[in-house]
């Protein structure tokens, strides 16, 4: 479980969160950019994107709504992908859960928002659960900086 506070109203948290353009401009560890994305904000809809690291690489990824409840709650089914939108496995742990599931809520007091994300392994096989449950320093260290990146969009995007 992950949870920050932002200093943003849930409102514009929500949008940094649904809007393809604003997720465009925030959403990544640090240093990689997101130069393709299209999103269908719906429970069954897709957000499909690329992420492009330092080195020039493209990696695919793409969340699968479940639930959309505005401005509270987003409960998605995230996976690595290929450029078309098949699942694909991580490119560089072959054991990660080929889906994971999300859910992220948003709550909001005194004009800042806390966030809190919930992450589990869907239906994993022994091997992936193991390298899921094993991967959670990193997966902090990965969202910290995701965080940092969408602290910085909503201090410079007030509206």
């Amino acid at each position: 479980m992950l949870t920050r506070t932002l200093d943003a109203p849930r409102s514009l948290v929500w949008k940094a969160w649904t809007e393809k353009d604003r997720l465009m401009r925030w959403f990544g560890p640090k240093g990689v950019t997101m130069p393709k994305a299209t999103l269908d904000l719906r429970p069954g809809g897709v957000f499909h994107y690329c992420m492009r690291g330092p080195d020039g690489k493209d990696m695919w990824g793409k969340w699968t709504f479940r639930e959309v409840v505005a401005p509270e709650k987003l409960v998605v089914v995230v996976s690595f992908s290929d450029e078309k939108g098949g699942i694909a496995r991580h490119p560089f742990a072959p054991d990660w859960p080929l889906e994971t599931l999300s859910t992220t809520t948003f709550t909001e007091s005194g004009g800042k928002t806390t966030m809190t994300l919930h992450w589990q392994a869907l239906e994993p096989t022994d091997a992936e659960l193991k390298a899921f449950d094993g991967g959670h320093d990193s997966m902090r260290m990965g969202w910290g900086g995701t965080m940092e990146q969408l602290e910085a969009y909503l201090a410079a995007n007030r509206n």
